[in-house]
């Protein structure tokens, strides 16, 4: 007779430990989830002050003479070190680009230009048909982006993008499938104080 099956017996019935071995399955996951947290946060965080760093910066952009208060040769240079100088003390390891493009109005940005005649009532831009179109880029051509490289003129609608690169808060990488860096896209846009003429847009039409 084997007289070692009743101390198996009482191996497998003892419950001493259990709750460290129980705890180990969920330590991960909880872990996954508290760095997690923290991380949602800390980018949220981030993005907020950077948002309000853009805005206020492009608004200080608006006027003829803008006086930003920071270094740059052009106004995008130095609306772009604006944001950064307030990225820096959240991340110090920040890297900020700003871009800049102008248009005749808000409803400009995102959308193509404004058809003025459309002779077959598609929705589209046919040069063929005659059809005319507002050139609110002033570069003769029809585009489906209506908006221009730059700061623009008096009166005109500026639209800013900021995109945040830093590194990661904590090491969610180690728990997760993201990057030890992400990023963050900003938008923001503001219309230029009305310090001269805002020129007018002429109307093209295609030939015939």
């Amino acid at each position: 007779m084997n007289r070692s099956f009743p101390r198996w017996r009482r191996l497998w019935r003892d419950e001493q430990g259990a709750t460290i071995a129980e705890f180990a399955f969920v330590l991960v996951p909880l872990l996954t989830l508290i760095l997690g947290g923290f991380e949602v946060g800390y980018q949220s965080y981030l993005a907020a002050s950077m948002q309000g760093a853009l805005t206020d910066a492009a608004r200080r952009a608006s006027v003829e003479t803008p006086d930003i208060g920071h270094e740059g040769d052009t106004i995008q240079e130095q609306v772009e070190a604006a944001v950064l100088a307030q990225a820096i003390n959240i991340a110090p390891d920040a890297e900020v680009s700003v871009s800049q493009r102008s248009f005749f109005e808000f409803s400009d940005v995102g959308n193509p230009e404004l058809l003025m005649t459309d002779h077959n009532a598609n929705g589209q831009y046919d040069e063929g048909d005659a059809d005319c179109f507002e050139d609110a880029n002033f570069n003769g051509v029809f585009d489906i982006d209506a908006g221009s490289s730059g700061r623009g003129s008096s009166d005109d609608v500026v639209f800013y993008t900021a995109t945040i690169t830093a590194a990661r808060l904590l090491p969610v990488a180690a728990f997760t499938p993201f990057e030890d860096e992400f990023t963050i896209t900003l938008e923001t846009a503001i219309r230029n104080q009305p310090y001269g003429t805002q020129p007018v847009p002429p109307t093209v039409c295609g030939d015939d």
